[in-house]
């Protein structure tokens, strides 16, 4: 069963740093991107950093851009998130899917082969 299972939230300070991580099974790394969305309360839910599964290669939002490291380890099934600098803005809920990365909209859900993480909760507040 292919499944995405995302830890590492919790309350942060702003200018805080959290690493979050999406465990997935049922396939490798090496078959889909991966990418991270992030969803606030009121607001529209957005692709906020890539994978690609081919070569690796990143991709970002420009509201996050040299803020947030993606990366992967494929033998341990994991994609990390990095978060530095972290602002009350970035308060929200993350998830990790399949995804298509791109270069125009960072990541695009995979609908022919549509996973989803349940999230995790990641709050900035003093």
């Amino acid at each position: 069963q292919v499944q995405l299972v995302e830890s590492g939230g919790g309350l942060v300070q702003p200018g805080g740093s959290l690493r979050l991580s999406c465990k997935v099974s049922g396939f490798s790394l090496d078959y889909s991107d991966i990418g991270w969305f992030r969803q606030a309360p009121g607001k529209e839910r957005e692709g906020i950093a890539c994978i690609s599964s081919s070569d690796g290669d990143t991709y970002y939002s420009n509201s996050v851009k040299g803020r947030l490291t993606i990366s992967r380890d494929i033998l341990q099934s994991t994609v990390y998130l990095e978060m530095n600098r972290l602002r009350p803005e970035d308060t929200a809920v993350y998830r990790c899917a399949t995804a298509s990365c791109s270069t125009v909209a960072t990541a695009i859900p995979r609908y022919d082969f549509d996973y989803w993480g349940h999230g995790t909760q990641v709050t900035v507040s003093s």
